[in-house]
C-alpha cells in the first residue's frame, strides 16, 4: 500500500501565515520608498532645470520644499538638507531616517541618502 504524499492543512495554514507577514510588512514599508523615489524625483530635476546652477542655498532649500509638498513628501526635515557650493558644483543632499512601525512594539528604522550636483557656468 502507497503512502499518501501532500500538503498537509497545518502546512498550508504557516506558508499562508508566512505570506501574510511578508505581505503586512511590504504594505508597511513601500510607501516610505515611494516617498524617497520623490524626493530623488525632485532632486534630479532640481539638477536638469539649472536650479542648482543660479539659485543660492537658501532658494534651492525653500524650492525643494515646494516642490515636497506638491510631491506628498513628509519625511525630510530642514535639517536633513544640506546646500553646499564645491568649486564651479553645487551640491544639494538629504539624508533622513524614518522610523516605520510594524507590528506592537518592533519597528523598521530606514536610513535614505540622495544627492543631486550641477557643474557651474
Amino acid at each position: 500500500m502507497r503512502k499518501q504524499l501532500g500538503a498537509t492543512v497545518v502546512g498550508i495554514l504557516f506558508i499562508a501565515g508566512l505570506v501574510g507577514c511578508g505581505l503586512i510588512l511590504a504594505a508597511k514599508l513601500v510607501p516610505a520608498y515611494l516617498e524617497f523615489m520623490s524626493v530623488k524625483k525632485i532632486l534630479s530635476s532640481m539638477a536638469t532645470s539649472g536650479d542648482l546652477k543660479s539659485m543660492s542655498p537658501k532658494e534651492l532649500q525653500a524650492s525643494f520644499f515646494k516642490r515636497a509638498d506638491v510631491g506628498d513628501v513628509k519625511n525630510v526635515k530642514p535639517e536633513d538638507l544640506t546646500v553646499s557650493r564645491e568649486g564651479n558644483a553645487s551640491v544639494i543632499a538629504v539624508e533622513y531616517s524614518i522610523k516605520v512601525p510594524v507590528v506592537a512594539n518592533i519597528s523598521a528604522c530606514m536610513d535614505f541618502t540622495a544627492s543631486s550636483s550641477a557643474q557651474g557656468e
